[in-house]
């Protein structure tokens, strides 16, 4: 049986929590084209650097798999709450 993006985002949060890391949102978007995006946009008090997004896809990545929310292929773009910000 899957599990719901919503265990998934749980399960993530209490990892991450564990290191101070905030996720501020978990998206998947579903195209119809040539690709599917998990997002995973994160945050830290005092900001969050490049070495904090990389340890923390390390963290994601087996949890990702092991909760298995999904039969299409997906790309995994997790992210700093700040890029977002910079872009508006």
């Amino acid at each position: 049986m899957k599990r719901t993006l919503e265990e998934l985002e749980s399960k993530i949060k209490e990892v991450l929590a564990q290191d101070s890391i905030i996720v501020d949102s978990i998206t998947y978007t579903k195209n119809s084209g040539n690709y599917n995006v998990l997002s995973i946009v994160l945050d830290k008090v005092g900001g969050i650097d490049l070495d904090t997004i990389v340890s923390a896809t390390n963290i994601i990545n087996p949890i990702v798999d092991e909760y298995d929310f999904t039969d299409d292929s997906y790309i995994l773009d997790v992210v700093s709450k700040e890029r977002g910000e910079i872009n508006e």
